[in-house]
């Protein structure tokens, strides 16, 4: 089957026309390439010069004798109007501005596109809008009279800016079509050449008064692409501006509309392919193309309906595919550098009178263009942020820490962005740091993103240069984000060889015989309804504007033509009902189904990734002689409880924290930590009572502490972390939380003398070394600890250990000594049994005595004393003897003896 370019060659060839004097015009400038690939073919072997070939885009620019300007100047050109028009009423400025002058100028574009009558339709809308809100309301307050007056002023605004325009020679694309379809008949008179008009569908007003005027003046040809099945089919969207253009255009009265073929109907083996997420989409397309034998591929394209699948879809291309041409361009917003700069307007918005706040700095530090501009400086600052605690950090701070030429970069990079034209010019800078940091041939494609950015960069210059309206640091953010959503990086490719890879518009007028189409679900395929527009649904249909049913029309159109002419054919779908391009399946899909072609092989599957079996195979570190010659060292210093303890939750802990030496990495505490508050609860506590150390505490000790408490407090907080700000916010009630703690405990203590119980304080905050003798154990192993406070109470000693967060009865009452060092629920009780049996060992005890812990987060509990009970329903014996020791440290040697074996290796469990 020929493809419709060769089609239209051949019946060009055929009317013996001269190809050198024809002027091609086609829907794009991707179509044009095809026909010269044809043309080529065609007249193999002869000498001739090209003909005219011209995307309509460019024939409409030619013919309007206007330059096209972009979104944003287009945008500022409004502007400038705005402020000149009705100087009387109060002006915004250009940030509020954009909210809403952006789809006013797409209105504007759909009014000259289809040629309309601006006086009357500017008269009806804003008679809607007063009749639809406050037609009825006698006395209009201000509010009210400002709405009315902008729709009332909206004729004013677009006979302005549209004369501005038209004295500069400048114009939006519908001003270029309004006036191109003006001058068509001067340009006829003076061109005389013919016209084939290749592979259009749906015309605007414009288009259509064009294409009309050169058919009737004889200098045209139209050559549409249409089947049978989808004009016969009078309910089929596929045909809906075709059919028009047959029975209402004047000229196909006499004359016949080229062509209508039958290719639809012809043989194809369908395939209907649902699949989860976006990322399943690009990996089914991957495996679909590794099933194409190579010879296949240059006539196989891929077709994204969801142009932000391309990603995925580059990263999931098969080895099989040696060339590739991409006809869309990668959005510059999706390249890396591009996150490095949103990084940078982030802090430079948020400015604070304290400083640069740190999160907004380490995410700058921690990106790779300040990798490539600073070296390992970065790490440095990253470390002296953390390590400082630093939350607000000034410029100097960090020019510190760097050399003469770094502290240049670090001053262009995080001095202050006062305004625009400052924003401007630090990031022109910084583009050209990164260009000459960068390798030409290891970094070429870097080297390209930061082209990119400079041509931004230098767009914004000249706008900012040419309008005076960009003066904050906000509305200038705005503009740049406008520039990169719209700016695209270029593929370079071989357009005739490989796969093609590309979007549903740049599929026109070209035919494939394997098409792959992804993202064929509603909302995406068609796009369905949207509402970027002021003009009310039934005034679009009163002047014949584009709705969204002509839109879905337009959709369907491509999505048909793309497959009538393929024989195999692929259509994916997400089948996620989640998120964006998710849920429900294109009505395409539903209407190929009904459509039921007899010689079409339809076909429906639901394909899902191949899910491995996951294993939990825990870490397995083997120990070998330097392991055991550092866990001797360990012994021979000391192991804390929290180091055992640390090992029965996890070994591997252990094994990174204690004989790596690895610690976790410091952070940044914006609001106070855990930690940090149990450090300030136990240092207040030792100041407190450290005075009291050997003596009876009295009710007037008590009391004079509860008057400390506010002062202490403070004094640690500021001790632990000066920078961090008590005065406001959670840190000012994680603050009152620690004071109520101690006050609560004190108050607690008090009560306990004013009943008539006598306390004396042994000692607080005492260091504790004791030797363990382990026969099995060739080397010395001790442990070590410091006890938070020894006391007596009406003649019982206690080894007291306190606890910020909440420990309960449970937790250190035993009922078999064999799980103790097994469950790390019992890690609060290994700990005060080391601490009772170092002081035991220590001070030759003889007696009885208890050992607990204070939980502040428990306090009604009082001491919660260990104590171990021979069932569930027994006693509990919380007095501490020599028996309890015997069972104790015979768990305890065997935990050390396992932690010590050579051939026991380090267990990662499941926490």
């Amino acid at each position: 089957m020929d493809s419709f370019l060769k089609e239209v060659v051949s019946e060009v060839q055929k009317k013996d026309h001269n190809v050198s004097e024809l002027i091609f015009i086609l829907p794009s400038k991707r179509a044009g390439l095809f026909l010269k690939k044809e043309l080529l073919e065609k007249y193999a072997g002869q000498t001739f010069f090209a003909p005219i070939i011209l995307s309509i885009e460019e024939f409409i620019t030619q013919l309007s004798g206007l330059r096209q300007i972009d979104g944003t100047q287009t945008l500022f050109e409004f502007y400038e109007t705005y402020l000149t028009t009705h100087t009387h009423l109060e002006k915004e400025n250009l940030e509020t501005f954009s909210s809403w002058a952006q789809t006013l100028v797409y209105d504007f574009n759909e009014i000259d596109r289809y040629c309309i009558d601006n006086e009357s339709f500017f008269s009806y809308l804003s008679g809607i809008q007063d009749l639809n809100h406050w037609y009825l309301q006698k006395e209009k307050t201000e509010l009210i009279q400002k709405y009315i007056s902008f729709w009332n002023n909206l004729s004013d605004y677009y006979i302005n800016f549209k004369t501005k325009l038209l004295e500069k020679k400048i114009g939006y694309q519908g001003l270029l079509y309004r006036k191109a379809s003006e001058n068509i008949e001067d340009y006829i008179k003076k061109n005389d050449q013919k016209h084939i008009l290749v592979g259009f569908n749906a015309l605007n007003n414009a288009e259509q008064v064009i294409f009309q005027s050169l058919l009737e003046a004889n200098t045209a040809e139209v050559y549409w692409d249409v089947d049978t099945f989808f004009l016969e089919n009078k309910y089929h969207e596929a045909s809906l501006f075709l059919r028009d253009y047959k029975t209402q255009w004047n000229y196909y009265q006499e004359k016949p509309f080229k062509w209508i073929r039958d290719n639809f109907s012809s043989s194809k083996d369908i395939k209907l392919i649902g699949v989860p997420k976006n990322v399943g989409q690009a990996k089914l397309a991957g495996q679909i193309l590794r099933s194409i034998p190579s010879a296949s591929i240059e006539k196989t394209a891929l077709v994204l309906a969801d142009e932000s699948l391309l990603l995925p879809v580059l990263n999931s291309l098969p080895e099989t595919i040696s060339s590739l041409n991409i006809t869309m361009g990668l959005p510059l917003k999706d390249v890396p550098v591009a996150s490095f700069f949103e990084l940078l307007f982030k802090l430079h918005k948020a400015t604070h009178s304290k400083g640069l706040y740190h999160k907004s700095v380490l995410e700058i530090l921690n990106s790779q263009p300040s990798y490539w501009l600073l070296g390992s400086l970065t790490n440095q600052l990253i470390t002296k942020i953390s390590r400082e605690n630093l939350i607000f950090i000034s410029l100097e701070k960090l020019q510190n820490e760097a050399s003469d030429a770094k502290s240049e970069v670090l001053d262009i990079l995080f001095s202050p962005w006062n305004k625009a034209s400052k924003a401007i010019e630090q990031c022109r800078k910084i583009v050209q740091l990164l260009k000459e940091s960068l390798d030409k041939e290891k970094d070429s494609l870097e080297l390209e993103y930061v082209y990119h950015f400079h041509l931004v960069f230098n767009k914004l210059l000249g706008l900012s240069t040419n309008y005076q309206y960009i003066k904050t640091i906000s509305s200038l953010y705005h503009l740049y984000k406008d520039i990169i959503n719209s700016e695209t990086l270029d593929f370079r490719g071989e357009p005739f060889s490989g796969l093609q890879l590309m979007g549903m518009l740049e599929s026109r007028c070209l035919d494939f015989e394997t098409v792959i189409i992804t993202s064929v679900n509603e909302g995406v395929l068609p796009a369905g309804k949207s509402m970027n527009s002021f003009i009310p649904y039934d005034l679009k249909r009163a002047y014949n504007l584009p709705t969204y049913k002509e839109k879905d029309a337009i959709y369907t159109y491509h999505f048909y033509r793309l497959i009538q002419r393929a024989k195999n054919v692929y259509l994916i779908y997400n089948t996620e009902d989640e998120g964006v391009g998710g849920g429900e399946k294109s009505r395409f899909l539903h209407q190929l189904e009904i459509d039921k072609i007899p010689s079409h092989q339809l076909s429906k599957y639901i394909a899902s990734s191949e899910v491995p079996k996951l294993k939990n195979t825990p870490l397995v570190v083997e120990k070998n002689d330097a392991i055991i010659q550092k866990i001797k060292e360990l012994a021979l210093n000391g192991l804390s409880p929290s180091a055992l303890t640390s090992y029965i939750r996890n070994p591997i802990d252990f094994y990174y924290k204690y004989v790596l030496g690895i610690s976790e990495s410091d952070q940044v505490e914006e609001t106070i930590a855990a930690n940090t508050l149990g450090t300030v609860i136990h240092n207040t506590l030792e100041n407190l009572y450290k005075p009291l150390e050997d003596k009876f505490v009295s009710v007037e000790d008590i009391t004079n502490m509860i008057a400390l408490i506010d002062t202490e407090i403070k004094y640690h907080f500021r001790k632990e972390y000066s920078k961090l700000d008590i005065t406001q916010g959670k840190n000012l009630l994680i603050f009152e939380v620690a004071k109520r703690y101690i006050y609560n405990f004190l108050k607690r203590e008090e009560k306990m003398l004013k009943s008539g119980s006598q306390l004396k304080i042994i000692a607080i905050e005492s260091n504790l070394k004791t030797e363990l003798r382990i026969p099995e154990l060739d080397f010395p192993v001790f442990i070590k600890g410091k006890v938070d406070r020894i006391d007596e109470l009406d003649g019982q000693l206690r080894i007291i250990d306190y606890k910020t967060g909440k420990v309960i009865k449970s937790d250190v009452v035993l009922m078999d000594w064999d799980v103790i060092t097994e469950d790390y629920k019992y890690s609060k009780a290994i700990q005060v049994l080391a601490y009772a049996y170092m002081q035991y060992n220590q001070q030759s005890l003889s007696e009885p005595f208890q050992a607990g812990i204070i939980s502040f987060k428990n306090l009604k509990e009082g001491f919660l004393k260990f104590g171990t009970k021979t069932s569930v329903r027994g006693k509990v014996d919380y007095e501490i003897t020599t028996e309890v020791f015997d069972e104790y440290l015979l768990q305890l040697k065997k935990l050390i003896t396992e932690i010590s074996t050579l051939e026991i290796p380090f267990t990662e469990k499941e926490v």
